[in-house]
């Protein structure tokens, strides 16, 4: 099921991004085969709980056997697509770089996700998400006045600036090889991704509505009325009344009399007042009064918190005992499904490798190019 119903795609398993960007294609449909090394890799934790690693069936090769890069290659002969996400180098010396698989598969997509890309300086370096978004000037813009950036845990950088430009460009080459007969490599690099996610904001600087300085800005808590506020509980709603009409309601709601807001002079005395308001009732109370309404308040909700309106969409979904968050985007012809959950390395190492079309197996496994568990 799902839109790339059909798509064939190899992945060279590897950390947090690129699994990610492999997750969301085999929730869209495609048939990915996750190639791991026999015990698998670093991981959070046991193999049940790689959420990243779902939807998807794992194959143990040690790549260091020569037969074992036979068999991807021979993988990837037939693939759609081929996924990895190593240093820049890496796969050439395996023998699997982009030149010797398009030597076998000319119309192959040829998937790559780093820190810093395949090129530049800093191309050989370690890196980690806070690294790439410090570079790109992303992390400069997340923070309160006078205060040091904070880190968006690894969100920003690994799963939005990396995985998800890996697939909108995977997505982009497939379209163009079914046209063309073609494929191509796409270098997604979290350092670029990061950066053009501010794209919004670097038109705005150079408008001058948008200053260097952190926490000073209509979208980064410098404005009171998009900010997040402590409850009485010591809960947080988040306030978002940035149109003219959405902050009068806000002001009705809360039956306060509030300076004006389109003086930045008054912002600090504005900030006050909404947090000593806030403070005065517990987060519950603050999420029925605002519910329905247009004033832009939502409480702040834990991972996978409760709530009536994710409840209505399934946003979040209880499988094998795990509560997961939902594939997504949505399907009207073709919906996406939670079918498979995450594989421990060499799971399916005979029935996927028999299911491609090789056929020498048991010798694969006899001599430990392969490993089935």
């Amino acid at each position: 099921m799902g839109p790339l119903e059909g798509v064939r795609v190899v992945e060279l398993a590897g950390l947090g991004p690129a699994p990610f960007a492999c997750m969301m294609l085999a929730e869209l449909g495609a048939d990915v085969l996750r190639i791991e090394r026999p015990g698998g890799g670093l991981a959070m934790g046991p193999p049940e709980l790689e959420l990243v690693n779902r939807g998807r069936r794992s194959v143990a090769l040690d790549l260091k056997n020569p037969a074992a890069i036979d068999v991807v290659r021979r993988l990837v002969a037939q693939a759609d697509a081929l996924v990895e996400g190593f240093r820049p180098g890496v796969a050439e010396r395996l023998g699997v770089g982009p030149e010797d698989c398009h030597a076998l598969n000319p119309r192959l997509v040829y998937g790559r996700m780093t820190g810093w890309g395949q090129d530049g300086p800093l191309a050989q370096s370690a890196g980690h998400d806070i690294d790439y978004l410090a570079l790109s000037g992303a992390l400069h813009l997340i923070g309160r006045a006078g205060g040091p950036p904070q880190v968006p845990a690894n969100l920003l950088g690994d799963f939005a600036g990396g995985s998800l430009y890996l697939v909108v460009g995977v997505l982009a080459a497939l379209h163009n090889a079914q046209r063309t007969g073609e494929g191509q490599v796409v270098d997604a690099a979290i350092v670029d991704g990061s950066a053009h996610l501010t794209t919004m904001l670097l038109g705005a600087l150079a408008g001058g509505s948008w200053k260097q300085e952190r926490g000073t800005n209509l979208l980064d808590t410098g404005a009171p009325f998009y900010d997040v506020y402590e409850t009485a509980d010591g809960k947080h709603v988040a306030v978002g009344a940035i149109e003219p009409q959405f902050y009068t309601e806000l002001i009705t709601k809360l039956g306060i009399e509030a300076p004006d807001r389109y003086d930045p002079a008054n912002w600090p005395e504005l900030h006050k007042v909404l947090a000593e308001t806030f403070r005065q009732r517990p987060q519950a109370e603050w999420t029925e009064l605002f519910d329905g309404s247009d004033a832009c308040v939502s409480p702040v909700l834990p991972l996978a918190g409760d709530h009536p309106h994710l409840e209505a969409r399934g946003t979040f979904v209880d499988k094998d005992g795990v509560r997961q968050a939902a594939p997504a985007p949505r399907f009207s012809r073709t919906p996406t499904t939670l079918d498979r959950p995450p594989a421990k390395a060499g799971q399916h190492t005979r029935e996927a490798l028999a299911d491609w079309g090789i056929t020498d197996i048991d010798g694969l496994l006899g001599t430990g190019a392969a490993v089935q568990i």
